[in-house]
C-alpha cells in the first residue's frame, strides 16, 4: 500500500514538473520573439 501511494506522488510530481518546465520554455521564447503568452498584444 505505502509502495503503491510512492509511486503515485512521484506521478503527480512528475506531471507538474512537465507542465512548468513546458510553460517555462513557452515564457522564455515568447521574451525572445518580444510576444506575449497568450497571443495579443500589450500595446
Amino acid at each position: 500500500m505505502l509502495m503503491k501511494q510512492k509511486i503515485i506522488i512521484l506521478g503527480v510530481i512528475v506531471l507538474i514538473g512537465l507542465v512548468l518546465g513546458r510553460l517555462i520554455v513557452r515564457l522564455f521564447l515568447n521574451f525572445l520573439l518580444g510576444g506575449t503568452l497568450f497571443g495579443g498584444n500589450f500595446l
